[in-house]
């Protein structure tokens, strides 16, 4: 079946058509790029994989070298993408000076706790021009500091640069299965340099001018996964999943138009879009991590069950920390804090939200 889809797809046409933000249609040609991805992870690994496929030369990056030895001895991710062969024009690097070399576009793929990190990393080696985008979802543990805004302080507020995001599982990517991601940005010819990079016959490529949405969809969507994990591992059922993801829903407009989103991002791909992928698939670490906690164990046991980064557990404690700073009321998001950092019951977060005083819905 997987290869039937790809055969079809891949005979359509090599042009692009996508839409921006206010219903214009822009037509590009994709064009070769050289572009470094910062970060070897899953969803690094599989980005690599994809721009690779659409013809570009790409320079991975990681900062462990015995990783990066074995990922260019195998000619793949064994750790992380078990199976996925890389294409012939992945090139694997350890050394940050190297992967930037003469490159057009940088794509930063690492978890949130390392994003500052890797970015100071970036300004010795790159140029003005040169492009930026990252495919981090989260927010900046210890400050909460949305990434744009950790971006601006390391780069300065010249620096041009996109963030990525939608509902995509990096296996499912990797294995060139059907998607699609949302591109935000500043400027509509960084979101286009970027879509273009990315949009292949299989994977769309959408943009948007709503970067705080976009940013804020892709972080607030892990924290309602993990409630969506508790709920399901306790066996409360699809009612309460629907009822979770929709209310969910609602806080993350909440928050996100009370930092500077746009509601109807919130209803696309980086939003209900990613809220629902996550809630409803257990390839969703968020999601798995809730399942772990609704069977008794810790916080700690159910991270090491998982053995990979799980954003969710850091977004919690700084997506409350934003909301009671500017009084936004997120009952599911906080319960999660509740579960994660002050040793409440999974059972009685859930009864907590339950017990809720009777109220009008409202978005």
């Amino acid at each position: 079946m997987r290869n039937t889809w790809r055969k079809r797809l891949r005979s359509h046409s090599s042009h692009i058509d996508f839409s921006l933000t206010g219903n214009i249609n822009v037509k590009i040609a994709v064009q070769h790029c050289r572009v470094a991805v910062l970060g070897s992870g899953s969803w690094g690994t599989a980005l690599a994989v994809l721009l690779a496929r659409n013809g570009h030369t790409v320079k991975l990056w990681a900062r462990d070298r015995v990783q990066v030895r074995s990922m260019a001895d195998a000619r793949c991710n064994a750790r992380f993408l078990p199976g996925v062969v890389f294409p012939s024009s992945i090139e694997l690097y350890a050394d940050i000076a190297l992967a930037l070399e003469h490159v057009d576009g940088v794509l930063l793929a690492v978890p949130s706790h390392g994003f500052r990190a890797t970015l100071a990393l970036l300004p010795p080696h790159i140029k003005a021009k040169q492009h930026l985008a990252w495919a981090t979802k989260g927010l900046e543990p210890g400050g909460g500091k949305l990434l744009h805004e950790v971006a601006t302080e390391v780069l300065g507020g010249n620096a041009a640069m996109a963030v990525i995001s939608g509902p995509t599982f990096a296996k499912e990517v990797a294995e060139g299965l059907p998607g699609a991601v949302t591109v935000a940005a500043t400027s509509t010819d960084e979101a286009c340099y970027w879509a273009s990079c990315l949009h292949s016959a299989n994977f769309r490529a959408y943009t948007s001018n709503d970067v705080i949405g976009v940013e804020l969809g892709g972080a607030i969507k892990n924290v309602l996964a993990i409630a969506a994990g508790i709920a399901d591992g306790l066996g409360f059922g699809a009612n309460t999943r629907a009822a979770l993801v929709t209310r969910g829903l609602a806080e993350m407009m909440r928050l996100g138009v009370a930092l500077g989103g746009r509601k109807e991002t919130f209803m696309g791909l980086a939003g209900l879009g990613d809220l629902v992928l996550t809630c409803t698939d257990n390839q969703s670490r968020n999601r798995r991590l809730g399942l772990c906690l609704a069977e008794g164990n810790s916080l700690t046991e159910a991270l090491v069950m998982i053995g990979r980064e799980v954003e969710g557990v850091f977004t919690a404690k700084e997506v409350m920390n934003r909301a009671r700073a500017l009084k936004v009321e997120m009952p599911i998001a906080e319960q999660v804090e509740q579960v994660l950092y002050y040793q409440r019951s999974p059972l009685d977060a859930v009864r907590a939200l339950l017990e809720r005083e009777q109220k009008a819905e409202t978005l």
